[in-house]
Parts: C-alpha cells; sequence; structure tokens
C-alpha cells in the first residue's frame, strides 16, 4: 500500500460518531490509512452524535478506545501500540458537535461549515438512513458543483426484507445519484475476499474446472464462537438471516459464483454481480433451516441459551442460526446446490469457502483393496486463516497400493505484506477515490431481498417451535438434514 496514491482532500462527517461502529472499525481504519500515508494533509473529521460531548472529550474517547484495543486479542483492531505521531495527526484533524439527526436547523448549521469534498458516514441505527439521507438533500448537502464530490456510505443492514429495501432505496435516489451512495459491506473490505477474483480469472489452473462438470457443490459458512453481545434489541428484530445472508454471504457467493467480467470496471463487475444474483431462484422454505442456541459451555465457562440473553423475549422465535440450499438457474451452475450456513454460538470462528469437486468418473485403480472415498475440496480462507487449502489423493509410501488424503496449502501471509487491517480501510479508501467496486449497487440489493423473501414470509408466520443447538456445536440438526437428504455432509467446524 505504500506506493498507492493518497486519497484526495475531503471531509468526513461521522453520523454516530460515539457508536460502537466508529471506535472498533471506522477509527482503526482511518489510523491505519494515516499509518499507510494515504489520507491528504487537508482532511478533517466531523463527529456528530445526539450525545453530549466536547470534541476534546470525543479525541480522549477515540484515543482510550485505541489504546485498549492493544491489550485485547480478540479485537479485530490489536495493534502492539498506537503511534502517537499518527495519532496526534488524526486528533488534531477530529471535531465534534452536537447533532440532532430529525432536526432541520441542525443540517443548515452543518452546511455553513462544508465546503469541497464531503463524504456522510452513516454509521447510525438503520431506521436513520433514510432520515439522515433526506435532510442532506434538503439543505442542499449532497449537491456536487464545481468539481467537488458528495458522497453517501450507508452500513447494513440496508432494509430488512424486499418492500422496506424498495422504499428505503427509493427515498435515498430521490436527493442523490446512484454513483453517490456506497451501500458498504465490509465482508468485501477483507483481502482474500477480493482475491478470489484474480484466483479464478487469471488462473489457468482454476477456471477451466470452475463449472457444473466439475464442482458438486459449494459451502459458504461465516460462524462465530460469540452470542449476541448485548445486542438483544437489535438481534431480536434481526436474527442470523437477515444479518448475514443477503449481505455478507450472498457478497461471497457472488464472487464464487459470478461470470468472467470484460473488464474489471466497477460496473462491468457489479452488472456481473447482478446477473449472478438474479439468476438464484427464490429460495423455498424447504431450502432453509434454522436454530437458536441454547444454555451450556464454550471454553470451560457456562453460557446463557439465546432466550435468556438480555433485551430478547422469553418466547423468542428468532433464529441465530440459518442454512439454505441455494440453486442457480444458469448454464454454468444448474444442478449444482450452494449451501450457506453462519451462526452464533458454533464449535469455530471461521469463514470459507468450501468447493467440493465431482469425483473421477472412471475408477483409476480397481486392484486397490482399501481405497477410500476422499472428498476433493478446494477450500479458501477468509478468517481467521487467510489463503486456501486443497485436499486430493495420493499413494501412500511402502509395496502396497494405498490411497490416502493428502493436503497442500497457501496462506497470504507466507507470501505477501499485509499492512494491519479491519476490513475498511480498502473500502474508506475506495469512498474516498470514487469507486464503487467493491459497494452494492441498488439493483443488487433488491436481487438479494427477492431471493430470501419466501423464507423471510415462511419464518414470520410458521407456528413451529424453533429447534434449539448446544452451544460450541456445529448448529442444529436440521441444517445437517439439508445436506443429508442428497447424500452430502457439511465440513466440520472443529
Amino acid at each position: 500500500m505504500e506506493s498507492t496514491k493518497a486519497a484526495p482532500p475531503c471531509t468526513i462527517a461521522v453520523f454516530g460518531a460515539v457508536g460502537d461502529l466508529t471506535k472498533r472499525l471506522l477509527m482503526p481504519a482511518i489510523y491505519n490509512l494515516a499509518c499507510s500515508k494515504l489520507l491528504d494533509d487537508k482532511l478533517k473529521i466531523i463527529g456528530l452524535d445526539h450525545n453530549d460531548r466536547t470534541t476534546d472529550s470525543w479525541r480522549t474517547e477515540l484515543n482510550d478506545a485505541l489504546q485498549s484495543f492493544t491489550k485485547s486479542t480478540g479485537a479485530e483492531f490489536h495493534p502492539d501500540k498506537i503511534d502517537q505521531a499518527t495519532w496526534g495527526w488524526i486528533a488534531r484533524r477530529l471535531e465534534y458537535t452536537v447533532f440532532n439527526f430529525e432536526n432541520a436547523g441542525d443540517y443548515a448549521k452543518l452546511a455553513e461549515r462544508l465546503g469541497g469534498n464531503v463524504i456522510f458516514y452513516l454509521a447510525v441505527a438503520p431506521r436513520f438512513f433514510g432520515t439522515i439521507a433526506e435532510h442532506l438533500g434538503r439543505a442542499g448537502l449532497l449537491k456536487e458543483s464545481d468539481g467537488a464530490f458528495r458522497r453517501l456510505v450507508i452500513e447494513k443492514p440496508f432494509g430488512s426484507d424486499l418492500p422496506s429495501a424498495q422504499t428505503l432505496n427509493a427515498r435515498i435516489l430521490k436527493v442523490a445519484g446512484e454513483p453517490q451512495i456506497f451501500r458498504i459491506d465490509h465482508f468485501l473490505g477483507k483481502e482474500p475476499v477480493q482475491g478470489i477474483m484474480p484466483l479464478r480469472f487469471s488462473s489457468g489452473i482454476f477456471e477451466p474446472m470452475w463449472s457444473r462438470e466439475y464442482i458438486d457443490s459449494v459451502q459458504i459458512t461465516a460462524a462465530e464462537t460469540l452470542g449476541i453481545e448485548e445486542r438483544g434489541a437489535f438481534y431480536e428484530a434481526t436474527g442470523a438471516l437477515r444479518d448475514m445472508v443477503p449481505n455478507h454471504l450472498f457478497s461471497l457467493l457472488t464472487m464464487t459464483a459470478m461470470e468472467a467480467p470484460g473488464s474489471f470496471d466497477a460496473e462491468a463487475v457489479r452488472t456481473e454481480k447482478v446477473k449472478l444474483l438474479d439468476a438464484i431462484r427464490p429460495i423455498a422454505p424447504d431450502d432453509a433451516a434454522r436454530g437458536q442456541y441454547g444454555a451450556g459451555a464454550m471454553d470451560g465457562k457456562a453460557v446463557l441459551a439465546y432466550r435468556s440473553e438480555d433485551k430478547v423475549a422469553a418466547d423468542s422465535r428468532t433464529e441465530t442460526y440459518a442454512a439454505l440450499r441455494v440453486h442457480i438457474d444458469n448454464p454454468r451452475w444448474t444442478g449444482v446446490p450452494f449451501y450457506v450456513r453462519t451462526g452464533k454460538r458454533l464449535a469455530r470462528h471461521l469463514t470459507t469457502i468450501a468447493i467440493t469437486f465431482r469425483p473421477s468418473a472412471q475408477r483409476q485403480f480397481p486392484d486397490a483393496p482399501d481405497i477410500k472415498p476422499v472428498a476433493n475440496v478446494l477450500t479458501l480462507g477468509i478468517a481467521p486463516d487467510q489463503g486456501f487449502t486443497a485436499t486430493f489423493s495420493a499413494k501412500e509410501p511402502g509395496p502396497v497400493l494405498r490411497m490416502g488424503d493428502a493436503r497442500t496449502s497457501f496462506a497470504y501471509k507466507d507470501f505477501f505484506s499485509e499492512p494491519p487491517a479491519v476490513g475498511y480501510e480498502t473500502l474508506l479508501y475506495h469512498a474516498m477515490t470514487g469507486n464503487t467496486l467493491l459497494f452494492q449497487r441498488e439493483d443488487m440489493v433488491d436481487a438479494s431481498w427477492a431471493a430470501v423473501q419466501p423464507v423471510l414470509e415462511a419464518w414470520k408466520t410458521s407456528r413451529d417451535d424453533i429447534l434449539e443447538y448446544r452451544p460450541g456445536s456445529d448448529g442444529p440438526d436440521a441444517a445437517a438434514a439439508l445436506l443429508e437428504q442428497e447424500g452430502r455432509r457439511w465440513l466440520p467446524l472443529g
């Protein structure tokens, strides 16, 4: 990143400046970009929130948060130390203003302070997305003139289903043009995810086999060991499917399954992603499974059942685990099931894409007495291990023909020097430089929600009791049945 050109000068107006996302991800990303010399000296960061703070107290709060991450091994941002010169450079550019997101007068005052390039970063609860965008539009703050840009970065979840996403898009597009809107999905900021297209399309090894002729099935997994972490109110209204599938997991699916774009221009790539999403057959309720974690123990410590968590209903029907069987109706993938799963309190923290190849059409060694079936699997590691692992058959040493499982692997850290990152650095840099490649377009959002809408509606009206699964397990039995009925199994998490 050292040779990359610095972003243009701009002001970043952060709505939700004292929130968890700003402290945990956005500010660490800004710090890492500053360390890499990718921010212009004229950068300014204005924090906007309803909480009573001063500029000095906000600076202190952010500094304390960054310092705390040096002692927290579980944090996404975990530097050995905070470079005080770099932090001082950032701190001098921080300003804080007490701000009411629903007060037109506050936007008028903000307009008096802004000029030139501006990014409005909405690190707020989803209920404020449309409200803030409309107020910015009415105050003239999204109007671009004299070659300066005005951009709107919007966090997830973008809607809670297809109708709400369409309504939100309509509200925002009345005040901003599509090129101004950067709907963010931090999974696309992860280096291994960005590496999927080069791995596929620049390799004569993988791309010729990347189709239904050679691939049996694909499993996409985003498993977490954590529970809901004091976010009961948010999670009760959201659940695992809404929280992870139409955005994060479908982002991984599109990168894995899309056709090669005519170029790597942002619009060419995003158009191919839309074609892939449009080819997803609306997911039937029978192709979905859900569960909810019960009480138990993890790492020798007792953990509460989901229904016993703070701000969760005692009879909650919100899923903490979701698994789907996805069918893609196009020439490349017809007949190849894509299985996606995500959940809380599972056996391991793991995000992977596992491609299982079809077995050889002929039995090459009919006289070998103890050949055992081997799943020929290419597993792309997204987190925590970044790289890929391939398993294949090989002859075991010795005078008798015995086949064994062999493995080869590639790890990014063994070949590349990667600067510290939380996944937001590339996305924020692209927002400042105007590159929409890693952001969702309106039609991508709509197509993603359309695919899962039948499941959302079925789960909303279903009276079936939600199945409980044991903390530290691979999930509920119903998820295993999705694959077993087709003679397949989930790859183990442990």
